[in-house]
């Protein structure tokens, strides 16, 4: 079974059930009526709750790898006291964040993500850099659970001192992906990480949320499916910086090549980036190591451009400013889930409304009006 679940918790008994995927050889299901989970919960609840802000602070700055997997599990934390610690920590690390080059790479399901980062995060290493992976999968609607198969695909990437690699669950909303991805990266900037990729599955919105915390957009394609641009969105095609054509090996050199010139052809199509940079394209097989200098040049000659130009800090202060709307209407959402009055508040409204008995903005206006005056705001 996959050796990361729940943060390092075992198999919890007779109770859990295996599936099989692509992604992941194992899949988990936890059952939460399980006495073996509810005992890790507890042991997990105690840990968290002996988590404080100045002592986790102090040790990400020490590069405490332990520390920093602590951080970032509080973080995930939906309990109101472990927020509040989440939140101060989170401030604590600000000041030393920002100082890293923030990487998102999509593609769809097969096209080698997890090869193409193993592959040039070795590459990153040996060059001095010190990485943090952040894999956004897919969820478990039945458990919640992550599938957690980056990790395990990473092999000889996750023994390396150099390298911190989460995993992280979506859950039910992108709004969650969002807040916890952003502040995990601000942890491990803080920790001394100066190369922050973040992998998405390719699939739905998740391109989107990802575009919108990171500074070089990457999109990973395979060739040899006939019409080279079938099936791929306008929209992400427009957020890529750099285009990279996977498993060019020995054989599909032509096809590789076909669809280089297809890709490029399309990105002349498009408006300019405000930023000046104009998208690159390129073959690369990840299994060989076959050309993978080519988007280490693209990412160095970028940061080099928008730092010169002022782009970069520009764009991340509208980042900041998205982050910020994004983060009030998440916390807003969690607030109403953990107050038993205005929740069951909620559910009435959303009843009435069903019925016909009230419209939506009048149903609105006196939710709001019942957490005004709730004195909590």
């Amino acid at each position: 079974m996959c050796p990361l679940l729940y943060d390092g918790c075992k198999h919890f008994g007779s109770a859990s059930e295996y599936r099989t995927s692509n992604a992941c050889p194992e899949r988990i299901v936890v059952n939460h009526e399980d006495p073996k989970y509810h005992a890790w919960a507890a042991r997990r609840k105690e840990r968290l709750d002996g988590l404080k802000a100045d002592l986790l602070f102090a040790k990400i700055l020490e590069k405490d790898r332990g520390a920093l997997a602590n951080a970032i599990t509080l973080i995930e934390s939906t309990k109101l006291e472990h927020r509040k610690e989440a939140n101060q920590l989170i401030n604590l690390c600000i000041p030393h964040s920002g100082k890293s080059w923030r990487i998102g790479i999509t593609g769809v399901p097969g096209v080698g993500k997890s090869t193409f980062i193993e592959a040039i995060g070795e590459k990153l290493v040996h060059e001095g850099h010190r990485i943090a992976v952040m894999a956004i999968d897919p969820s478990s609607s039945v458990s919640g659970g992550s599938i957690l198969g980056d990790k395990t695909r990473m092999e000889k990437l996750a023994t390396m001192d150099e390298v911190f690699i989460r995993p992280t669950a979506s859950g039910k909303t992108l709004g969650g992906v969002a807040q916890h991805t952003r502040e995990t990266v601000i942890l491990c900037e803080a920790a001394g990480y100066d190369v922050i990729l973040i992998e998405t599955v390719g699939v739905g919105q998740s391109e989107t949320v990802v575009h919108s915390m990171v500074d070089f957009f990457m999109l990973l394609m395979l060739s040899g499916a006939g019409d080279e641009l079938q099936g791929i969105k306008r929209g992400i095609m427009e957020m890529a910086d750099g285009i990279l054509i996977t498993k060019a090996d020995e054989g599909n050199e032509n096809s590789a090549q076909r669809a280089k010139r297809t890709y490029e052809g399309a990105l002349h199509l498009f408006q300019a980036k405000e930023s000046g940079w104009v998208p690159k394209v390129a073959p690369i097989s990840s299994l060989q190591r076959k050309d993978l200098d080519l988007p280490l040049q693209w990412w160095e000659n970028y940061f080099n451009q928008v730092r010169a130009s002022g782009y970069l800090n520009s764009k991340r202060k509208n980042q900041d400013l998205q982050f910020f709307e994004e983060s009030f209407q998440y916390q807003m959402a969690q607030f109403i889930a953990e107050d038993p009055h205005i929740r069951n508040k909620y559910a009435e409204l959303q009843q009435r409304i069903t019925q016909g008995t009230s419209s939506s903005y009048e149903a609105a206006n006196e939710l709001l009006q019942l957490i005004l005056h709730h004195g909590k705001l």
